[in-house]
């Protein structure tokens, strides 16, 4: 093998070496990350010499090469193409790098936001408590305990500006501490305190361009200028750091980052971006204030389909600058209110259903977003049958209501459900029935609405029906190490398939199965991460993480789709069970094709196993392959 042209052809196909953003490989596969992947031309790809199969998944093209090949392949490819050699890890980032964006906006907030909650939960929780022992015992607010107790509940808060300039300089790539002082300058004690300021204490002008006098106000309880000004002050240190000789690098890159970024935040970044922060806070209160609780129960409606967007983070900024501004984060109950009727429509599933496996997995999962945490009742539960994800929606938009009609707010950020009671002290009763409306409403909804798979298709005229319901069996228990049968038929090793690139696992490691009928389920939740012209095979990227292809028959391309339904398209998600494609057996094998299908994970390179665990005849999500992660 031509390794040199191999790789030659390869970058080719995809465009040429400007429509390249990433290049890594693992044991078998390149993985490349695509600019623009209209470029890339897969009919070509796949008739390369040495090219044993093309697919996406994750973002990434990855291209089958073979063990022991594919190295080689990659070094001439890198070495052609003139970009540096990347890790599985780079790939993966470089391919976030190319979501849309906002997306990636929102990502850097929660990811800069997220680290500094556990922060603003402990000082927002004792400043709960304290305030309600303080109306409990009011002699207690007098006492050196209770003083000293006050400063460490609000400490975090005081200082919030240096925990997230802090934090952004590390997600931005910059020095932290320099970050750190960024966020020092702007709450200076030689400032006139921001919340002194708001209760009319008189300040001066700092800064004055002629047009417009910077007023010497300091910037506590701000959350947007922070971020902004570390972000300007990371791209400097960068820039500076690649142009300052060595020798001085040391001295004159944190000075001048310091010097230009601190002049320009306290000038121009921080005075507008901090009146932008205070439009969008304003925004948000006249949302919520809308008369009969309207605002909010539109939020409460919309927020869990945020959540599944995984847009939520963006609230952490709107509920640090509701509690810096006069202590009343109005946000939080909101959230309460839609994260535990997404519980209360769980838990409903959970008391209604006849599946053991739904029932195992909807109670635990309830539970969990009472106490906050929804993603297991969204993703596991609602998002899967949709009624109870509906029912959710409804109750929490009811539950957000009730709130804003009781005036409900918490002292802190971070914590939603039943541990929301202690930072609502100032609003338990309220908050006690956002907490009880908001579940009564979904369970209800979600218990009347919801049916069994099987239930539902009972119920549902035959001719309506155009989507196959899923085969998941009422006694079977699913775990992530294993792969369960698409078809029905015998389980065969991938060593005894007719078909040399499959049985020396060229193309990743798995088992086969010989169908007895022409239908192949997905094995688990997820998406078509490639959906072949001629239908002959699907590629999979399943929610647990494997990355999966079945390949129904052997040579079975060069029947350009005859025989062959695709009932989703590339892209798609789809259920555990769901009907992917249906096949015409007795055609196939007229044409004198076997009908033997394998079903390789693709990313076997992640796992340190990869075992045939059935014997003889499977049928549908039957378990075929087990697995152990490396």
């Amino acid at each position: 093998m031509d390794y040199r042209k191999c790789a030659g052809e390869i970058l080719d196909a995809i465009g040429g070496k400007e429509n390249l953003a990433s290049a890594a490989h693992c044991a078998t596969r390149l993985r490349l990350v695509i600019a623009d992947n209209s470029k890339v031309s897969k009919a070509v790809l796949e008739n390369i010499d040495g090219v044993k199969g093309v697919f996406e998944a994750s973002g990434q093209l990855q291209i089958i090469i073979g063990t022991g090949t594919v190295n080689k392949v990659y070094d001439e490819f890198i070495a052609l193409a003139g970009v540096e050699a990347a890790t599985k890890d780079d790939v993966k980032a470089a391919a976030a790098a190319q979501s849309p964006w906002y997306k990636r906006a929102i990502k850097t907030l929660g990811d800069i936001f997220v680290p500094i909650i556990p922060a603003i939960v402990a000082t927002g929780l004792l400043n709960g408590l304290l305030g309600g022992l303080s109306k409990a015992f009011p002699d207690l607010s007098g006492s050196q305990l209770f003083g000293l107790l006050n400063i460490f509940s609000n400490a975090a808060l005081v200082f919030l500006p240096i925990l997230i300039a802090v934090s952004a300089a590390k997600i931005f790539g910059g020095n932290i501490y320099l970050g750190a002082v960024i966020g020092m300058i702007m709450i200076h004690p030689d400032l006139v305190n921001a919340w002194s300021a708001g209760s009319g204490a008189e300040t001066s002008t700092l800064w004055s361009w002629g047009f417009w006098n910077i007023q010497n106000t300091g910037y506590q309880g701000h959350v947007i200028p922070v971020v902004i000004a570390v972000f300007f002050m990371c791209k400097l240190e960068k820039l500076l750091h690649k142009k300052v000789p060595e020798v001085i690098d040391l001295f004159v890159t944190p000075l001048v980052s310091v010097l230009v970024t601190g002049f320009l935040t306290m000038t121009i970044i921080a005075p507008v971006f901090s009146q932008l922060e205070t439009w969008v806070l304003d925004g948000a209160k006249a949302l919520i204030a809308i008369p009969f609780g309207i605002g909010a129960f539109l939020m409460g409606g919309v927020y869990a389909p945020t959540v599944v967007a995984g847009v939520h983070h963006m609230y952490n900024a709107i509920e640090l600058a509701m509690i810096a501004d006069n202590g009343q984060n109005t946000w939080m109950p909101i959230a309460t209110a839609a994260n535990v009727a997404q519980g209360a429509a769980a838990l409903a599933v959970a008391f209604k259903t006849r599946q053991k496996k739904t029932r195992s997995l909807a109670l635990p999962a309830s539970l969990s977003a009472f106490l906050g945490i929804t993603e297991p009742a969204i993703f596991g539960v609602n998002v899967r049958f949709v009624k109870p994800l509906a029912a959710g929606m409804i109750g929490g938009a009811c539950g957000a209501a009730v709130a804003s009609l009781m005036k409900v707010y918490a002292t802190a950020n971070g914590v939603t459900g039943v541990f929301g009671f202690l930072i609502t002290t100032e609003s338990f009763f309220g908050y006690l029935l956002t907490f009880l409306v908001a579940s009564a409403v979904a369970f209800i909804l979600s218990y009347l609405m919801y049916k069994d798979p099987e239930e539902a298709a009972a119920a549902a005229p035959a001719a309506e029906s155009s989507e196959p319901e899923p085969v998941i069996g009422t006694d079977r228990e699913f775990d992530d190490s294993c792969v369960y049968s698409p078809l029905k038929g015998t389980a065969v090793a991938m060593a005894d398939v007719p078909d040399e690139t499959f049985a020396s696992d060229v193309l990743g490691m798995g088992a086969a199965v010989d169908p007895t009928e022409g239908k192949v389920v997905a094995p688990a939740d997820g998406e078509v991460s490639t959906l072949f012209d001629t239908h002959h095979a699907i590629g999979l990227a399943l929610d647990n993480g494997m990355e999966m292809l079945i390949h129904i028959g052997i040579n079975t391309v060069e029947l350009n789709g005859e025989g062959y339904t695709a009932h989703i398209a590339d892209g798609e998600r789809f259920k555990r069970g769901q009907t992917l494609i249906t096949f015409d057996k007795a055609l196939i094998e007229s044409k004198g094709y076997k009908t033997i299908t394998p079903v390789i994970i693709t990313n076997a390179d992640d796992y340190s196993e990869v075992v045939k665990a059935a014997d003889g005849d499977v049928t549908y999500l039957d378990k075929l392959i087990s697995t152990k992660k490396a």
